[in-house]
């Protein structure tokens, strides 16, 4: 039988309009120019189609290689929409469904049942997991209740609830059609003006100056000026074919699910659908009493690693053996499936992206060429708010909502690897429905590829690495570390971590003592000009002052139109004419990208990327000075101003390592950057030397809690494109007198007119035991007085208040007309306010401030004689470039 025939009933019924469609409405006759160009007619596609009209864009051609709409891989699935998802995510899902019900009511059918679902759990942490995630949605206007064995089974009669704890119940899940949706969307497009072209296959895309200028394919040439990715399992091989190439790293992999013949005994008519997470697996209950049931298992089987053939569905076949597991999982969660006859096992491959989220946006590589791809086995569900906001993107510039955590920026090439993709598909899909402890949940797959020249170093003294932008970054040290053996991260958990005593001996001695931190993974840019080109480009980017003296750091933010943060830097001014810049690691791409976007056309300013050039170490407490005073030569000054550098030579290593006052963390040190053929000797030395002060090994996660206690802002998790820094308490770097540069109106509107959320610090009191209580971990709801005001980017524990910490956004709201109202010092810092915050269901009270706590015996690297002038005073304020 051929897996992909239309048997789910009822498709078949539309399968008539569905090939009407195909017929009458697609043509092979291509135009000679279009406006915007899309390729692929698939779900995703036609939502853009569907949107850019609905923008009153309407000179817009969607091509595809196939002779009809939605014969790719977006129509089959499961036909779910899950909303109990990360905030970001339930974004865009929230717009799709809102969609979906607008389409249904307009008369359109795309089989829209508001069924709801129910999401199990068999253990504690699944339950805290969900607990949180019904804590943070409720405020927000979602219906999710957490229910216990009995109430699971009063809702759902057929799920066995005897090995479960509990589990939440979201009403406003919904199902829907993929096959009918897509082709509504097409039609609402045709008869908005959008044509459709088909048997027309991608050959090439041209480019003039950096953008898009036409699009080559089998049917001729058609000039336009935005080209859109839509093209799902064929996305990569589509990046691949222009000048230069645009990275979309994409695979795909087997995805199964199950259909069964109709039970004939009464069922209920409406049930919600089964997710049962901890077993990997989905049920649901179709309108004729048969069942659909699929899942995502741990070790997926990649598929077409060699490109995909034209008879791509003829090479697929149902491996039973593969997915018995899941079956057998199923038959276990819903008995009733056991009198239910199998129809057919449909193996309906998706693309799936090397961190399960969505690619979106403009690609870095070439202007103008957008992106929707990777969605990760379920095109439905986030098809319609995908669409809506990159037509906003494509139409008005920039997104809609924050989009971050999705931007196609936060790649770079080894991502884009084929054999990397291979490996690392096999394990992303599994966790899909993993819980993904905060900072404990690293993947196992396609590691050790960027590596710091001291990894086998830290890796041989107990370090337990993560991995970002496939760099592996030390987290900590295991204190019981066994010579000869790799130390890794033990299981997860939202309770107090595993590692807490590791920490604790890391931060006290960074505190107290020195520490040494290699944080080699910093994006690192040298900036240049033949003159003094340089200082006109970055003062145009920048809202803090980089005219500084040679010799000076500026730290300074990189801001949008609207004055939301496009980076978080540090920038060394080594030349008169040379920049040296420090960014988050997350940034490598996406930083290069708006600088090389706003390059004067004459061609004077060259950005350099150097970050493998230079390894990172963070010498950090108050030994430092005294430890940095045994290498350097007698005319180094170590009481050297913050924020300034030098060229020091460092044991035996030649004057070319850059001595910076600045650690990031808020804390007394330097940071230094080494060229990486001394990195080892210099780490050697410091470690030599150091040892009679008691110096040790510290990782990222030590970093973080001694910023969280300093009050200083994270990238990617309270600095992103729509955060300003006067909303973070940074009003200090925006350098309102220097001249025009990106953001200024919108920053000094909102300067003037006040702000509608506040970065607030908050420390928890003495009522939470972090012992036996479950920890803040950011992603938690904060209420004021009762009310729901916000929630938390970030927390941890601060080790030297000895209690829980976190920051957070809060606003002020009049919830009875919906307003929002300016977030005065007066109304966070309120006597009467009292400030709570929601763990997990439970809530805790908490102490707010706008500043950093003081911490005892601190001290400052700083000359006594110094006294800053009205334009140092900014840089004295703790900062930290590297936020991910």
């Amino acid at each position: 039988m051929n897996s992909f025939r239309l048997l789910l009933s009822p498709l078949a019924s539309h399968a008539r309009l569905c090939r009407r469609f195909s017929q009458t409405q697609m043509t092979d006759i291509l135009p000679k120019e279009a406006r915007v160009v899309i390729c692929g007619s698939g779900i995703v596609g036609n939502s853009v189609a569907y949107h850019l009209v609905q923008k009153g864009w309407t000179d817009v051609v969607v091509i595809d290689q196939e002779d009809g709409i939605g014969k790719g891989t977006s129509i089959y699935g499961s036909g779910v929409l899950a909303l109990l998802k990360p905030v970001e995510e339930q974004q865009i899902i929230n717009k799709s469904i809102a969609l979906y019900k607008k389409l249904q009511a307009d008369g359109h059918e795309i089989g829209l049942q508001e069924c709801g679902s129910m999401y199990l759990a068999q253990n504690r942490e699944r339950m805290v997991l969900f607990r949180r995630r019904a804590a943070l949605n409720q405020p927000q206007g979602i219906d999710c209740k957490i229910i216990g064995p009995r109430e699971i089974a009063d809702i759902h009669p057929l799920v066995n609830t005897s090995d479960l704890q509990g589990g939440i119940y979201v009403a406003a899940d919904v199902v829907a059609h993929p096959v009918l949706l897509c082709h509504v969307l097409a039609e609402l497009a045709h008869s908005g003006g959008v044509r459709f072209v088909g048997n027309c296959q991608f050959l090439n895309l041209s480019t003039r100056q950096g953008r898009v200028s036409a699009v080559e394919t089998s049917l001729g040439t058609i000039k336009c000026e935005y080209f859109v990715n839509c093209a799902g399992m064929w996305s990569w091989e589509l990046g691949q074919k222009c000048n230069p190439k645009v990275r979309i790293p994409v695979h795909p992999a087997e995805h199964y699910y199950l259909l069964t013949e109709s039970l004939n005994k009464p069922l209920p008519g409406v049930l919600p659908t089964i997710r049962d997470y901890d077993s990997g697996i989905y049920i649901r209950k179709l309108e004729n009493n048969s069942f659909l049931m699929g899942g995502f298992e741990k070790v997926a089987k990649p598929v077409f690693t060699k490109g995909i053939p034209k008879n791509w569905k003829d090479c697929l076949s149902s491996d039973w053996d593969h997915f018995a597991p899941l079956l057998d999982r199923c038959l276990h969660r819903a008995p009733v499936l056991r009198e239910c006859e199998l129809k057919f096992l449909r193996n309906a491959p998706d693309n799936f992206t090397p961190d399960g989220k969505w690619i979106l946006g403009e690609a870095p590589e070439i202007d103008n060429y957008f992106v929707a791809a990777g969605m990760n086995g379920n095109s439905l569900q986030g098809a319609g708010g995908i669409g809506h906001s990159l037509a906003h993107w494509i139409t008005e510039g920039a997104a809609d909502i924050c989009l971050l955590d999705f931007d196609v920026r936060r790649f770079i090439d080894v991502h884009n690897n084929r054999r990397f993709l291979y490996e690392r598909v096999k394990e992303v899909v599994g966790r899909q429905y993993a819980i993904l402890f905060p900072f404990q949940t690293d993947y196992k797959s396609a590691r050790k590829i960027r590596c710091s020249p001291l990894y086998s170093t830290l890796r041989n003294k107990g370090a337990v690495f993560g991995n970002i932008m496939s760099f592996e970054r030390s987290l900590y040290f295991d204190l019981e570390h066994e010579v000869g053996k790799d130390s890794e991260m033990p299981p997860g958990t939202y309770w107090k971590p595993h590692f807490f005593e590791n920490l604790k001996e890391e931060y006290k001695n960074c505190r107290e003592g020195v520490g040494v931190i290699d944080m080699s993974s910093f994006s690192k840019f040298q900036i240049t000009s033949p003159k003094e080109e340089v200082v006109a480009f970055l003062q145009k980017l920048c809202a803090n002052d980089i005219d500084i003296p040679v010799g000076h750091v500026s730290p300074s933010g990189m801001h949008n139109e609207q004055g939301g943060y496009e980076n978080d830097c540090m920038l060394i001014r080594e030349q008169p004419n040379c920049y040296f810049m420090v960014a988050p690691t997350k940034q490598q791409t996406r930083i290069a990208e708006w600088m090389d976007r706003h390059l004067p056309q004459n061609g004077y300013v060259q950005i350099n990327d150097v970050t493998s050039m230079y390894t990172v170490l963070l010498i950090i407490g108050p030994k430092s000075r005294e430890v940095l005073s045994q290498l350097v030569d007698d005319d180094v000054d170590l009481k050297m101003l913050p924020f300034t550098y030098q060229m020091v030579s460092l044991g035996h290593s030649p004057k070319t390592i850059k001595l910076v006052s600045v650690t990031n963390s808020g804390e007394p040190g330097y940071s230094l950057y080494i060229p990486s053929e001394y990195a080892v000797h210099v780490y050697d030395q410091l470690m030599k030397v150091g040892k009679d002060y008691g110096i040790k090994n510290a990782g990222y996660l030590t970093l973080r809690f001694l910023r969280l206690e300093r009050f200083v802002p994270f990238w990617g998790e309270e600095l992103d494109s729509r955060t300003t820094p006067i909303e973070i308490g940074r009003s200090n770097r925006i350098k309102f007198d220097k001249g025009d540069f990106i953001g200024k109106a919108a920053l000094h509107k909102q300067n003037e007119q006040g702000h509608f959320r506040r970065l607030v610090h908050f420390t928890m009191d003495d009522d939470h035991d972090v012992e036996n209580d479950v920890w803040m971990w950011g992603g938690e709801p904060i209420f004021r007085n009762g009310v729901y005001v916000g929630a938390t980017t970030s927390g941890g524990y601060g080790f030297t208040l000895e209690r829980m910490i976190a920051l957070g956004f809060i606003v002020n709201k009049d919830y009875k007309t919906g307003e929002l109202l300016p977030v005065t010092n007066e109304y966070v810092m309120s006597k009467d306010a009292l400030y709570q915050i929601d763990i997990a269901g439970r809530r805790f009270t908490v102490r707010q401030s706008l500043h950093p706590p003081r911490l005892p015996g601190t001290q400052v690297v700083q000359s006594k004689d110094y006294s800053p002038t009205l334009r140092d005073k900014s840089i004295l304020q703790p900062h930290s470039p590297e936020t991910d």
